[in-house]
């Protein structure tokens, strides 16, 4: 069974090539924008309203899309130019952002602008990520899986630590608008980022090492669609090839085990990381009293442990980084259950340093192995899936702790997390077994 690199990672060969130099700026603007946005907002909610019920419906309709939009994503993922896809996405999302932003500016935000933006957000954000990581693979060397995991995990969390750092003082002094007009911006900057990762148009289809994938369906779509004549056959024919590729990456899952529990793994962490903020937000009020420049040393602390973590990851020889993986589920289990017990910032800060650190592990040990296990043109549809199961996992949490944490207390809501955490350490041992 292919694994990821069995060596240490070269960080001079992944950062000579242009392409992922770009592609690494783009996530650090996206995310640093977005992570400001996700803070900003889940603040705000709160502060207008004392519920995390509220809060929970923002973390609600931000993954919600996730339950459809990657059936046909992935689908479209390995389709089309991933480059051109990332870039259209951003600059939707863009747009929508500046014009809450400016409503905000006017003086009219109400809770449903909010929900609005976010669930568009989440509409793009359903898709990008897939596509995102299904580029990352086309655009650095299979020997440097891991380093390059590494390094976009350290740029992404570098983004959030910087988001993380500053995003109570920007809302204390420029409120809500101000964090929304950055986020818009962000995307723009990170649109031409992926614009500029490499020139062209790349197909995955042109990697195909299965020739049958070239169905009759695809072929009479192409032929229809390039002389532009016959559109009932284009459009039929376009039916029956989406429907066939969904079909034959369900069948792929279904002959790997090894994915589905690094998929299952990987999205059990996830949901705990975006449904938890449903929580955070409600220690930092009630037990921590230290308002939003807390939330932000928070999240700084988050970030600054999963930029180590990506270092750390990276040097670990491969026979260590499948016991490392489930020993950092175990500890994000352990570590939710103290959590609500830490009533002092700063100590609250060092747990989220150690969970970002937990999460980077877990994070480039599933996304190398999965690009090293993975074929290219399955890989839109293998990212896709997994967001499907993340959101599953999400909108059950995220309802879950918005009613637990108001109605039992946030000692029963960290428990639930850590309940999850759980499942993804038995999850992340059955995937230790299968690399053996």
């Amino acid at each position: 069974m292919a694994t990821a690199t069995t060596h240490r990672v070269d960080w001079k060969l992944i950062w000579a090539q242009r392409g992922f130099r770009f592609f690494f700026v783009a996530m650090f603007v996206s995310l640093f924008g977005s992570g400001m946005n996700f803070v900003g907002v889940s603040w705000y909610i709160l502060a207008a309203t004392h519920s995390t019920v509220k809060v929970s419906w923002q973390v609600i309709v931000v993954t919600l899309p996730g339950l459809f939009v990657p059936f046909l994503g992935g689908v479209l993922i390995d389709r089309f130019d991933r480059r051109y896809l990332g870039v259209v996405l951003d600059l939707i999302r863009g747009v929508f952002v500046l014009a809450t932003a400016y409503i905000a500016w006017r003086g009219n935000l109400q809770l449903w602008h909010l929900y609005a933006m976010t669930l568009i957000t989440g509409v793009g954000s359903a898709m990008y990520w897939a596509t995102v990581n299904s580029l990352v693979q086309e655009v650095i060397p299979a020997s440097q899986f891991t380093g390059a995991n590494a390094a976009v995990l350290v740029g992404v969390q570098t983004g959030m630590l910087l988001a993380g750092a500053f995003v109570g003082f920007i809302y204390d002094s420029a409120g809500i608008q101000g964090i929304l007009c950055i986020d818009g911006l962000t995307y723009f900057v990170s649109a031409f980022c992926l614009y500029c990762t490499r020139s062209g148009y790349v197909s995955p289809r042109d990697h195909l090492k299965y020739p049958r994938e070239y169905s009759e369906a695809t072929e009479a779509t192409a032929l229809a669609l390039e002389s532009g004549e016959n559109p009932e056959v284009a459009e039929a024919g376009l039916s029956l090839a989406v429907y066939s590729d969904l079909k034959e990456g369900f069948a792929y899952l279904k002959q790997q085990p090894l994915v589905l529990a690094l998929g299952i793994t990987h999205s059990i962490m996830m949901a705990g990381v975006v449904s938890g903020n449903v929580v955070l937000v409600a220690l930092v009020n009630d037990i921590l009293h230290s308002g939003a420049r807390g939330l932000g040393f928070l999240e700084a602390g988050w970030a600054v442990g999963a930029i180590t973590g990506g270092f750390v990851v990276s040097q670990l020889r491969t026979s260590l980084r499948m016991p490392l993986y489930v020993t950092a589920c175990a500890v994000l289990a352990i570590g939710h259950m103290a959590t609500p017990f830490v009533a002092f910032l700063v100590g609250a800060v060092m747990m989220q340093a150690i969970f970002g650190l937990c999460r980077a592990v877990g994070g480039v040990t599933a996304q190398s192995g999965l690009m090293s296990i993975v074929p290219r043109h399955f890989m839109g549809r293998t990212q896709s899936a997994m967001a499907i199961l993340t959101t599953c996992f999400q909108l059950a949490m995220s309802f879950s702790l918005g009613i637990i944490a108001q109605g039992a207390g946030l000692v029963a809501g960290y428990a639930l997390l850590a309940l999850l955490y759980a499942g993804a350490t038995l999850s992340a041992s059955r995937a230790r077994q299968l690399m053996r």
